[in-house]
This record gives C-alpha cells, sequence and structure tokens, in this order.
C-alpha cells in the first residue's frame, strides 16, 4: 500500500491507486481501502487482530462475512 499524502488528508479527498484513501472525520483520520485491493489474490483474507485470527470471505452474492 502507498501512503497518502498529509494535505490530501486535511481536504478529506487523499487516495491513491492501490485504492487507500484517508479522511478527516471530527479530528479522527480514517483509512479507506479498497476490497479490490483486499480480494485480489482469492475471496478470503485472514486478519490478525492480538492474536485471534479472523477471515474477511466475500460471498457469490458479492457481500462481506467476518468470522473469527
Amino acid at each position: 500500500m502507498s501512503a497518502v499524502a498529509s494535505s490530501d488528508f486535511a481536504s478529506g479527498t487523499g487516495s491513491t491507486a492501490t485504492g487507500v484513501a484517508a479522511s478527516a472525520n471530527a479530528g479522527n483520520t480514517v483509512v479507506r481501502i479498497s476490497s479490490r485491493d483486499l480480494f485480489q489474490h482469492g475471496r478470503e483474507v485472514e486478519i490478525d487482530h492480538e492474536g485471534r485470527i479472523y477471515r474477511l470471505r466475500l460471498t457469490q452474492l458479492n457481500k462481506l462475512i467476518l468470522n473469527a
């Protein structure tokens, strides 16, 4: 993933070719990642959160399901 320029953060319009975007929301920065980037190698990704593995899956109906 590539970084978004800090000037783009302030305007709330930051984006890159990799599908990552950031915006200011009540003083908090929110990063947006395109699902196309997440699922470019398959229909399921594993997310390690504090030692616990979660699976984010793309269904046949193009919906997202998160399982622990």
